[in-house]
């Protein structure tokens, strides 16, 4: 069987193609290896730093879930234990879940206003959350970038990153200035690093190699800590979180707990159109009333009022939120990534047009093809496919031994055969185009006598064979 594939399919000269011309070398071969050697390690690389990245992104809460640091949430990314702190150490909280009445609520002096995610905060309320009245602290959790810049804070968000490292209180070789800070000891509030503005001379008190800064910017005092961690139910008890969280609030006997459950809408608008969410409107308390004999701000009520929708007016439009929900660096990677796909698109890309004739790749003795072919129909149990090839190779060596064309009948050809081995008709019809095998005995039955016939009647053909299958190499 592999003397007549050879015959079918003629060896070609070691290192050409089918058009004769050179194939693929050994320096072509080293040349991919070589490339294989250089990407798959930066692959695995990348792979390693993609999983990385989300499963610090699934541990990281969310800070724009409902709940995150609330003080009567329980769960891992609650506050509920801290809240349980500070009553311990006899300070009352007010939780509210508008800034509005955050400031309604906030006495003249004296009080802690904490906001654990200052990025839900409508950008008009921030020069008001930042300096509500004399003597009080302002307590900001990972405030980004646009919080202080919305904020006019003398402070930059500098580095970040991925989790939360637990540092001594020192930052830039000096001793930290807050008495808590010092008190609580080494705490994991290093996350995202704070550093002072640029083009001010001002300075800021920074702890914990910047990731806690205390600004006293035109009087107020206001905290940022770079982590949520020492606020958090599930990271509170390591090192000195619970310190240092406890510390920073209880500064005074009231903390104003500012519990947001998503973005806050915008501050209503008067009639003419002029932004002045703490100008009086009829009915509505001002954040800085003197008058209040409680010394409290606010209807006494503990309820802030809501205008009226007479007295409401449409508010300018608003930029799309979708550019402030990512940072400049994520959009501008979605951009070069999108760039990075379309040439990889473009240099994969093939020319449409009709199928061409083009060589083997690679050089493969017939021996190998014949042996790959019949491994693959006896995995297949393809008794029918290999008994159609072989009888059809064997038809295209008959038919010229009998000056026959390809297209004469089966009664023909089988009354040939017949007449010059002298078989019976049925005999040679049944084996040319007999029914398919059925078992592998049968089909071996089948070569052995196919083989036999060839021998006795065939000579070689003059064309190359055309059955069910193109030659290999061939375009369809």
């Amino acid at each position: 069987m592999t003397r007549r594939s050879e015959e079918i399919s003629p060896p070609r000269l070691a290192g050409r193609g089918a058009d004769g011309r050179p194939g693929p070398t050994v320096a072509g071969s080293t040349r991919r290896r070589r490339w294989h050697r250089i990407v798959v390690p930066i692959g695995l690389v990348v792979l390693l730093l993609v999983v990385t990245w989300i499963a610090q992104a699934v541990d990281q809460p969310d800070r724009d879930d409902p709940g995150f640091l609330s003080s009567v949430n329980s769960d891992d990314d609650g506050g509920s234990r801290l809240a349980a702190q500070l009553r311990a150490r006899g300070v009352a909280i007010q939780r509210t879940t508008s800034t509005r009445r955050a400031l309604s609520l906030a006495p003249h002096d004296g009080f802690t206003l904490f906001v654990p995610a200052p990025a839900l905060v409508h950008p008009l309320y921030l020069p008001l959350l930042v300096d509500p009245a004399e003597r009080a602290r302002v307590v900001l959790v990972d405030p980004s970038q646009r919080v202080l810049d919305d904020a006019d804070m003398p402070l930059t968000a500098a580095d970040r990153r991925l989790a939360a490292r637990t540092v001594p209180t020192a930052a830039d070789g000096r001793p930290c200035a807050l008495p808590e800070v010092r008190a609580a000891g080494p705490a994991a509030a290093l996350r995202q690093r704070y550093t002072d503005a640029p083009g001010l001379s001002y300075r800021a008190d920074r702890c914990y190699d910047g990731g806690l800064a205390r600004s006293r910017w035109r009087g107020n005092d206001v905290v940022v800590v770079g982590a949520s961690d020492p606020f958090r139910n599930d990271r509170i008890d390591e090192a000195g979180n619970t310190a240092l969280a406890a510390g920073l609030l209880s500064a005074h006997n009231l903390v104003i707990w500012l519990d947001l459950d998503g973005p806050e809408p915008p501050p209503p608008y008067h009639p003419d159109g002029e932004l002045g969410p703490w100008s009086p409107m009829p009915g509505e308390p001002t954040p800085f009333d003197a008058g209040d004999p409680n010394g409290q701000r606010g209807n006494g009520s503990g309820e802030d009022e809501e205008p009226r929708p007479s007295q409401r007016a449409n508010p300018p439009d608003q930029p799309n939120p979708l550019w402030d929900a990512f940072p400049p660096w994520f959009w501008a990677l979605l951009v070069q990534l999108a760039v990075a796909v379309l040439l990889a698109m473009l240099w994969r890309a093939r020319r449409l047009g009709p199928p061409v004739t083009e060589p083997l790749p690679v050089t493969v003795a017939s021996a190998e093809t014949v042996f790959g072919r019949g491994r693959l129909y006896q995995q297949a149990r393809a008794y029918g496919p290999t008994a159609d090839t072989l009888r059809a190779a064997t038809l295209h060596r008959l038919l010229p031994a009998f000056n026959l064309p390809p297209d004469t009948g089966p009664d023909e050809v089988a009354g040939a055969v017949a007449a010059r081995t002298g078989w019976s008709r049925a005999d040679a019809y049944h084996l040319l185009y007999g029914p398919a095998p059925t078992t592998n005995q049968e089909l071996l039955d089948l070569a052995r006598a196919l083989d036999v016939l060839s021998g006795l009647l065939a000579h070689p053909p003059t064309d190359p064979p055309r059955y069910d299958r193109p030659v290999e190499g061939e375009a369809r």
